[in-house]
């Protein structure tokens, strides 16, 4: 591509012109357009010269010599008029091919005889220093071509070697006459006189042309690598890049091969620069094109003169780019792209990041706050970190720190900890501390002493930038490479890559850019010299080579192994064509000094030269504070006013410095500090007091020193290096300000810190000093308006707008200075952000806003609409969003005027804008606004919109329906008369009264008033159902509803339906007045069965609450009850004063009392009275009445036999008591259900008693709890476990379920603290054991600390304390019921011990109830020993009740044989007192004496314990003594007939007979032939998982896997054994094919259900086992374990506890806390109704499949198997989303109109997936005729769609997520088919075969 550019830039002369090529200078070309608008026939007579010049027709007349012949190189005129004069030159350049040079004539203007000039003879004398090959090719000419012809053609020459120059004689010139010189040899640009260059002369249009380039500039175009430019600005190097870029185009358009255009981009920081060149490159573009225009053509076209607005161009938004938003979306047509850095990184950005991707929503928003005006606050400049960041650094850290904007200039976080290759290799791209330390001070030299410091700073930093989102240029970098290291680059790969001004970028910006460009060979860097040792920077260009080399090295590697790296080429362009040599020395020595001392801190670059000399800059020296001021010599006397020019500058560095000479001088010029002048240019430069205000003293400054030649006492570098470093940073700082300036340079200084440096430049004889009394050259230059105006514009281009006011108000112009006032008071607000007050930074805005609004009112065209834009940013920042509106409208930014006029909540002007702007609004903006303002107005009822929001009715309606505003729907539907829908609306969100209303509206319908009256009766069955209160009887609805029933059209509804609505008329007085009529009679409630006994007391607890709710009304006299008035007939007769009519409850109450009463009043009608002492009257009546009722009911309560069952009656079905007063009930009754009606009746008398209580809290109550709880207790744990057990009880089924154990808690709780034992000394024993037990199993959290503090626990009578240790056997029991400590199992035996070895009084049910729970924990504990077996509790059979509590599982406990030994010593006398009635006095039982069948059924009891020992522990020793115990029973026949446990042991005897060996199951065999099938058993067989499938047996199986899992697995035996507590309960059969991690419970077969018979033992095997298998999912198990061994290491030791030394209250509380919640998700869990939902729809599937059409098959197994698991997860599906879109309701009324577009998607996504889940249901329900069809994919894509759709329900599904398992297994999942293996075929006999 680059070796047909070489012709692509070449031009041919116009047509009709000659073989002498034409090269027009700038300053010729300008006279050419001047003649041609002026003069067009001198134009032409002109144009006809140079023509015979381009033909080789040489004269006297056109080829005269203008110099003398001492000149060099001749320089010739060509006379065309009597004054004018063509000068030219012939000179000799590089020809097209590169290989040959030619002569060429080079134009340099069109002169008048005034205006030659001497200076012709030394630019001959100049150009002749090129050397004598150079002077002969110019003088040489070929012959003519023909003889005697004047036609001379040009010469060629082969490539002449390069001469070096030599220095000629000083040349005698005038300032003036030097600047020509200077002009014509530097800044003169030579363009062929083509076709397209005299086109552009016809149709005097001003563009640009290709000129000639540099034989260096045009190697670096002509350049096939990838390359390095390096040079000052206007050095050409922006120059070599865009005619590189219009070369390869133009080569592509020239190219007669079909190939694909080559993608160009030229990148930058600066969006100024970046719009120049493409401006440049556009203009180069169309002087191209005029060559193939047409005369015509030409002469309509016009000159173009635009002047240039006065617009910052990083203002303008990146819509008017005129290139996407997204780097993939370029095109051809786009390329070549000029763009800034910032705008390609946004584009790239824009493909990879995303907001709405969690992984990359931080990063993008470092990109995407285009629409925010605050976001340039959030990028951390210069003017942020100074006014936000720095007074925020620790003062230590900063006080030796001064110099801030060095220090940020140095980019030591940016360029070195986040920018450099180093801090790519570490985490999070931020170079660590000790590698920062680490850096080496030569080539690091900023600070570098201080690095610690700045590396502190740095964090400091680093943390205040997170706090306030900001961002700087490494975390953008980082942020899109962290993205591209994962993805693939967006959209198509560059060819070739263009950096200018690279030292502007980061390390990282290099590698990212790097990545953009496929071509290796096609990259093009680009950097200032200048700007690389600027103050501060750490850039250089040879990091940047070896960095990208590595780059290049590593992609060869990965991408093409073997392909050749191309080192990039280094090009330095040296020649400075701004200054003169006399400057550009000047400021090389400053570099020669760095380079001397600091060698890495700089590239290592040739010297840059002038190419004309100049005057040496000037040091004033000799000035000081005797000597007469200064001043007056540079800046004129006191009171005469010189001003300096407009290319004039006077630099100081710093800004006090600058108010300083303001304050001496006045307005004198542009006064600027170093900072400011950086990328500006001066023809004159007055350094000011640059050493006398420098930070470094003089005896560093003297280190310069060394660099002059024969300097003695220069200090010694070497000796301490770092104490010089600051003299690095001052010398950068130095050369920038030499650089400033063309032509003069002056440098004043009084100082004695400058003498180093002067006597270093005077020894290299590089500066002029001036002493007082020489002659002081005057420094102040006027200049013209125009020029003012022109620097003014360069000024304001470079953001310096103080120095643009001045400027433009010399050049007179007020408009300018107004825009450029505007933009200072931008800078102004934006510098007040994070400094000043939030007030103050509004105002600064508001300030800034009014100045753009005023500029804009005046200005036109695109600068108006920039002004206006301006102005909204500004009242954004301000808070102003109603004017920053207005302003966007005036800048027709119409989009955002709208979205500012909805931010601001002014929903009417953003219809406005909406309505008369629609096609200027995308339509994505315009949907998203429509959206909300109809949100808004729809949402509000009260609040009408100005405009249409709707086209149509349908329209409307569609988009409430959408929205789910079902109240403006109705209202819609209403307005157009449809009053049905409406109603039918209402009622399906669940506002009946609103129904009703809009029924009675529908007149003309009898369907609407029937729907109302059902309507107003389904309210009223609804408020009136069971267990009714007066208060929510009596609510506001219902008045209303009362009231709109009388509305009702009478005449089309039913008789029984007016009858119903007339009776709820009455129903608020009549719930309470009601049950009053029932029970003010009294019901013999003593004969009473169970049930009955439960439905009563149900109905008098909602009796017993509505009288103490009325006791709770504060004032029942209110107008809001007025119906407890009027069930009272309580008249209002004033305010305050009220009737009691004669006859009533309340004047018999007051005639009862009337003596003594004097705060009543007679009354013909009765009494009267204040509403304060009715209301008194009246809850003292309803106390007493309550407390008589209760009482009357609990008198009969303790009388009813429900209470008490009589043992003797249960076992033989005869009970010889007269008049017994325990309840008779056969063996055949009892079941779950009964055991837990009988509980739930004595929680019913508790709750009903708690009333009494509640309404006299002084009443003596403690004998009454401590009897209930006792009959409680004994419900709980009946004597016998036929009569069930607490494993039986089903908290669901008692009353009230949690708030009504909240009641029996604190009952149990008063009742310890009332606890005496010397008081109940008798009964106390079993009173303690009986509350502890309720305690621990109903409220085990509390009751620790409750109990510690009874005084029961802390002292008793003598007999409990133990002989020897004095221990008090209380202590024992209490520890032994906690279960907490290690020795709890030994303190429960020790305390059996006491009591059984001193015959303690104790109750003998209760006292089992002890023993029972003492040896379950000790069995439990002992088979949980791992030496036991290596599956703790495995082969463990025991009864449900015994396994209940979790805290037998958890605490290390230490079980004794010898003392569980002594306890069964103990219970072998216990049982031999039972057997002879001998030495038992210290027994008793509840309601009854002991009699011989009562002592049987204990001894039965106790000898189950011992055989459930016996064969659990299996120990030797232990057997013993059991075997000791049945034995004698055996042997000693009990003193009646029949025994029951007689069968038991003469079982167990039978195996033990001499000389056959016992079964292992011997005593289990015994206990379950002892039930005899009259009871239950409540065994259960634990089996651990792993060992299931090991055996079989009648007793029924619980498999776990931890044995933590056990209480809880319980639970679901429990929920399957519900329906009966009895043997013959049906055998369980595991289902097949579960997932191991899956709840499931095991289902019955149908006829085992129903064929199955209890089996005889016979020592075989049983045929059938009874199996639980219930796996529970690891989430439940880990939960149960953590939180139970969680408050297990929270539980105290009780011992300790009783000291008050256990935790403390906050701790204990912490504990109930997870212990709830732990309850409150086994519950969830536990899935009870979810079983029960599966059921109801499994059932409605089987009526389904019972209908003639439904055929059997595998559909019928899906419809019937996981499709009700599907359903249910379905149904919740909808009830989530249903309770979510029921919560959204009236949030758009609520909230704030902010969130008016949040709540509006919400609503939108949850109507939208709620009316998805309806179609789901209709389209899967049992009864859709989907199924019908029998289609499996269907119902596959079924499930997938109900998968998606609970994956978006608001709420958590992950308790449905098993259920939903099963159907997708059971449905969708690939089932694994094993393929049979067919069976062979015999082989055909065939041998017996006769043959035919």
């Amino acid at each position: 591509m680059v070796q047909p550019m070489k012709a692509a830039l070449y031009f041919d002369n116009a047509d009709g012109f000659g073989e002498w090529r034409i090269l027009i200078s700038t300053e010729a070309s300008k006279n050419l357009r001047e003649f041609r608008g002026a003069d067009e026939k001198i134009f032409k007579i002109i144009v006809k010269k140079i023509k015979q010049l381009s033909n080789g027709h040489f004269s006297e007349d056109n080829h005269k010599r203008l110099n003398g012949p001492d000149a060099g190189i001749p320089i010739h005129e060509a006379k065309m008029t009597r004054d004018l004069r063509l000068v030219y030159q012939i000179d000799c350049v590089l020809d097209q091919d590169g290989e040959s040079e030619r002569q060429v004539i080079k134009v340099y203007g069109i002169y008048t005889h005034a205006q030659l000039g001497r200076i012709w003879d030394a630019l001959g004398s100049h150009l002749a220093r090129k050397g004598r090959e150079y002077r002969r090719r110019c003088i040489f000419r070929n012959r003519p071509v023909i003889s005697n012809d004047s036609v001379i053609l040009p010469a060629s020459f082969p490539p002449a070697e390069l001469e070096p120059e030599f220095s000629g004689s000083p040349l005698d010139l005038s300032d003036k006459d030097m600047d020509r010189l200077h002009s014509l040899l530097v800044l003169e640009k030579y363009v062929t006189f083509s076709q397209a260059f005299l086109q552009g002369l016809i149709a005097n249009q001003d563009v640009q042309h290709v000129f000639m380039l540099t034989p260096q500039e045009r190697k670096i175009v002509e350049c096939t690598t990838s390359c390095y430019v390096l040079g000052r600005s206007g050095t050409g190097k922006t120059t070599t890049m865009l005619f590189k870029i219009l070369g390869i185009q133009r080569a592509w358009e020239m190219s007669a091969v079909d190939m694909p255009k080559p993608r160009q981009i030229f990148v930058t920081k600066s969006r100024v620069l970046a719009t120049k060149v493409e401006e440049y490159f556009t203009k180069l573009l169309e002087s191209l094109a005029l060559a193939g225009y047409t005369l015509e053509e030409l002469a309509k076209m016009k000159a173009q003169s635009v002047q240039e607005g006065l617009v910052d161009l990083d203002d303008l938004p990146d819509s008017q780019m005129n290139i996407p938003m997204k780097y993939s979306e370029l095109e051809d047509k786009h390329f070549p792209l000029f763009v800034t850095f910032d705008r390609l990184s946004k584009m790239i950005a824009a493909d990879m990041l995303s907001k709405d991707v969690p992984e990359t929503r931080d990063s993008a928003g470092l990109f995407f706050n285009v629409d925010d005006a605050e976001a340039h606050d959030s990028f951390v400049t210069y003017d942020v970190f100074a006014n936000q960041y720095w007074p925020h650094f620790p003062q230590n850290l900063t006080k030796n720190l001064s110099n801030i904007r060095g220090w940020f200039s140095a980019n030591s976080w940016a360029r070195i900890v986040k920018g450099s290759e180093h801090a790519l290799t570490c985490p999070e791209g931020v170079l660590d501390r000790p590698n920062y330390l680490r850096l080496p001070h030569r080539s690091n030299p900023n600070f570098a002493n201080q690095r610690g410091i700045l590396y502190d700073i740095f964090e400091y930093y680093t943390k205040i930038k997170k706090q306030r989102r900001h961002h700087d240029v490494a975390d953008r970098t980082h942020a899109v490479l962290k993205v591209l290291r994962s993805q693939r680059f967006p959209g198509q790969q560059i060819d070739y890559l263009y950096v200018d001004e690279a030292q502007d970028n980061l390390l990282i910006d290099a590698l990212f850019l790097r990545q953009l460009c496929r071509n290796p060979d096609g990259l093009f860097w680009a950097g200032d010299t200048a700007q690389t040792i600027s103050a501060g920077s750490s850039f250089r260009f040879d990091d940047l080579k070896a960095f990208l080399y590595r780059v290049e090295q590593q992609n060869t590697s990965v991408n093409s192994a073997g392909a050749c790296l191309h080192q990039p080429t280094m090009f330095q362009l040296a020649i400075n064509y701004r200054s003169h040599g006399g400057i550009v020395n000047c400021a090389h020595s400053v570099i020669e000094l760095i380079t001397k001392f600091w060698p890495n801190t700089i590239d290592n670059l040739r010297p840059e030269r002038g190419v004309v000399d100049g005057l040496k800059p000037v040091f004033f020296t000799g000035w000081d504070k005797d000597t007469v001021r200064y001043e007056q010599f540079l800046f004129g006397a006191s009171g005469s006013h010189i001003e300096f020019g407009a290319q004039q500058c006077i630099l100081v560095r710093d800004d006090a410095a600058r108010q300083k000479l303001r304050e001496q001088v006045g307005e004198i010029g542009l006064i600027m500090t170093l900072y400011e002048s950086k990328g500006l240019e001066f023809n004159d430069v007055l350094l000011y007091n640059f050493f006398e205000d420098s930070v470094i003293d003089l005896s560093r400054w003297r280190i310069v020193l060394n660099g002059v030649e024969g300097q003695e006492h220069a200090p010694n570098f070497d000796r301490d290096e770092t104490r010089y470093a600051g003299v690095c940073s001052e010398l950068k700082l130095l050369y920038v300000g030499i650089t400033r300036a063309r032509k003069n340079m002056w440098i004043v200084d009084k100082s004695d810190k400058s003498d180093p440096m002067r006597i270093f430049w005077t020894s290299r004889n590089q500066v002029q000093n001036c002493t007082p009394g020489t002659d002081v050259p005057h420094l102040a230059v006027s200049s013209t308006p125009e020029e003012w105006a022109s620097f003014g514009r360069s000024l304001f281009s470079h953001k310096r707008y103080s120095q643009a006011i001045h400027c433009f108000e010399r050049a007179n112009l007020r408009r300018e200075v107004n825009v450029c006032k505007a933009y200072q008071l931008r800078e102004v607000a934006r510098s007040s952000v994070g400094v000043a007050i939030l007030s103050d930074q509004k105002r600064a805005f508001n300030l800034a806003a009014d100045a753009f609004t005023d500029c804009g009112a005046i200005a036109t065209g695109n600068q108006k609409l920039q002004y206006y834009r301006n102005s909204a940013d500004c009242y954004i920042r301000a808070g102003d969003d109603i004017k920053a509106a207005e302003a966007y409208l005036n800048a027709e930014e119409f989009e955002k005027a709208a979205k500012r006029y909805r931010k601001a909540g002014r929903f009417d002007k953003t219809l406005h804008v909406l309505g008369g702007h629609s096609m200027n609004i995308p339509e994505e903006t315009k949907a998203e606004l429509w959206t909300v303002c109809r949100l808004f107005y729809c949402s509000r009822n009260n609040t009408k919109a100005p405009l249409p929001l709707f086209s149509t009715f349908d329209e409307e309606l569609e988009f409430l329906e959408d929205y789910d505003l079902d109240f403006a729907r109705a209202s819609l539907l209403e307005s157009h008369s449809r009053y049905y829908e409406a109603a039918e609306l209402h009622l399906s969100e669940n506002r009946p009264l609103e129904a009703v209303r809009a029924f009675i509206k529908d007149s003309g319908n009898g369907n609407s008033t029937i729907r109302a009256a059902e309507t107003i009766l389904d309210y009223f069955w609804r408020q009136c159902s069971f267990r009714i209160t007066a208060k929510t009887v009596a609510d506001e609805p219902m008045r209303h509803f009362i009231a709109l029933a009388d509305q009702l059209e009478t005449n089309k509804l039913t008789l029984a339906t007016r009858d119903l609505i007339s009776m709820f008329r009455t129903i608020p007085p009549a719930a309470l007045l009601c049950l009053d009529h029932i029970f003010s009679r009294t019901t013999d409630i003593r004969t009473f069965a169970v049930e009955e006994m439960q439905r009563f007391l149900q109905q008098f607890h909602a009796y017993a609450r509505l009288l103490y709710l009325i006791l709770t009304i504060p004032d029942p006299m209110d107008s809001e009850h007025r119906g407890i008035q009027r069930l009272f007939s309580i008249v209002q007769l004033s305010g305050d004063e009220f009737l009691i009519p004669d006859g009533t409850f309340l004047h018999n109450c007051v005639m009862e009392t009337r003596q003594g009463i004097t705060w009543v009043t007679e009354h013909p009608s009765g009494y009267t009275a204040s509403r304060r002492n009715v209301t008194q009257l009246l809850q003292g009546s309803i106390r007493t009445i309550l407390k008589d009722k209760v009482s009357e009911i609990d008198a009969m309560c303790c009388k009813s036999p429900v209470f008490s069952q009589c043992l003797p009656f249960l076992m033989s079905g005869v009970c010889r008591r007269d008049n017994c007063p325990q309840e008779h009930v056969t063996v055949s009754k009892l079941d779950r259900q009964y055991y837990n009606n009988r509980v739930a009746i004595h929680i019913w008398q508790i709750l009903i008693l708690q009333f009494m209580y509640s309404a006299h809290p002084y009443i003596e109550r403690r004998n009454s709890m401590r009897d209930w709880l006792k009959h409680l207790y004994e419900a709980i744990n009946p004597p016998f476990f036929i009569q069930g057990s607490p494993a039986d009880l089903d908290i669901n089924l008692m009353p009230l379920r949690l708030d009504g154990m909240k009641v029996v808690k604190l009952w149990i709780r008063e009742s310890f603290y009332s606890l005496d034992p010397f008081y109940t000394q008798a009964e106390f024993l079993t009173a303690l054991m009986g509350i502890t037990s309720l305690s621990f199993a109903f409220d085990r959290n509390d009751a620790p600390v409750y109990i510690s503090r009874a005084k029961c626990t802390v002292s008793g009578p003598l007999e409990l304390f133990r002989k020897g240790d004095n221990r008090y056997m209380v202590h024992d029991l209490l520890s032994s019921y906690q279960g907490a400590t290690r020795s709890s199992i030994s303190s429960g035996i020790l305390y059996l011990l006491h009591v059984l070895d001193n015959r303690l009084y104790a109750n003998l049910s209760v006292l089992c109830d002890c023993i029972e729970d003492i040896c379950s924990a000790f069995v439990i504990k002992y088979r949980m020993d791992p030496d036991f077996n290596k599956f703790p509790l495995h082969d463990v059979v025991l009864p449900c009740s015994w396994l209940l509590l979790p805290h037998k599982f958890t605490a290390e406990k230490d079980t004794k044989l010898f003392l569980m030994g002594k306890l069964l010593d103990e219970i072998a006398r216990l049982v031999e007192a039972l057997r002879v009635e001998v030495g038992m006095e210290f027994l008793w039982l509840n309601h009854t004496r002991f009699t011989p069948i009562l002592r049987n059924v204990f001894i039965s009891r106790i000898c189950r314990v011992l055989c459930l020992i016996a064969h659990n522990i299996r120990n030797r020793f232990m057997r013993e003594k059991v075997d000791k115990i049945i034995l004698s029973l055996h042997k000693n026949n009990p003193p009646w007939r029949p025994a029951n446990y007689r069968k038991l042991v003469d079982d167990v005897a039978k195996y033990m007979t001499p000389g056959r060996m016992p079964p292992s199951d011997v005593y289990l065999r015994a206990l379950l032939a002892l039930d005899n099938n009259k009871g239950v058993s409540n065994l259960v067989h634990l089996v651990h998982k792993t060992m299931s499938h090991y055996g079989r047996g009648v007793v029924p199986r619980l498999v776990y896997e931890k044995i933590i899992e056990i209480p809880h697995l319980l639970s679901s035996y429990a929920v399957i054994a519900q329906s009966t507590l009895r043997i013959e309960a049906p055998a369980f059969v595991p289902r097949i094919g579960h997932s191991k991690d899956q709840a499931e419970v095991i289902q019955h077969d149908e006829k085992e259900t129903t064929e199955h018979q209890p089996q005889e033992f016979d020592g075989e095997e049983a045929k059938e086992e009874e199996d639980i298998a219930t796996n529970v999912d690891a989430e439940t198990r880990d939960t149960s374990e953590s939180v139970d061994e969680a408050v297990t290491s929270l539980a105290p030791d009780f011992d300790e506890s009783l000291r008050s030394n256990g935790p403390s209250v906050e701790e204990q509380k912490a504990a109930c806390n997870i212990q709830n919640a732990y309850r409150r998700y086994v519950g969830r869990r536990s899935s009870r109704a979810v079983n029960a939902e599966i059921d109801a729809i499994f059932t409605t599937c089987l009526k389904q499949t019972r209908s003639s059409e439904c055929r059997p098959g595998y559909y019928q197994l899906l419809f019937l198997g996981p499709l009700p698991h599907l359903l249910v997860c379905l149904e919740r599906g909808i009830s989530l989303t249903h309770a979510a879109k029921a919560k959204m309701k009236g949030l758009l009324n609520k909230e704030s109109h902010e969130k008016l577009e949040e709540l509006g998607k919400q609503r939108n996504e949850i109507a939208t997936l709620f009316k998805k889940g309806l179609e789901l249901r209709k389209q899967l329900e049992p009864s859709s005729l989907a199924h019908r069809a029998r289609d499996i994919d269907a119902l596959k894509c079924g499930v997938q769609k109900v998968k998606e759709f609970m994956q978006r329900v608001p709420g958590s599904m992950q308790d449905m997520q098993s259920d939903f398992q099963i159907a997708y297994k059971g449905i969708v999942a690939e089932k694994k088919v094993h393929a049979r293996k067919e069976k062979e075929k015999p082989i055909l006999n065939v041998e017996d075969i006769d043959d035919y």
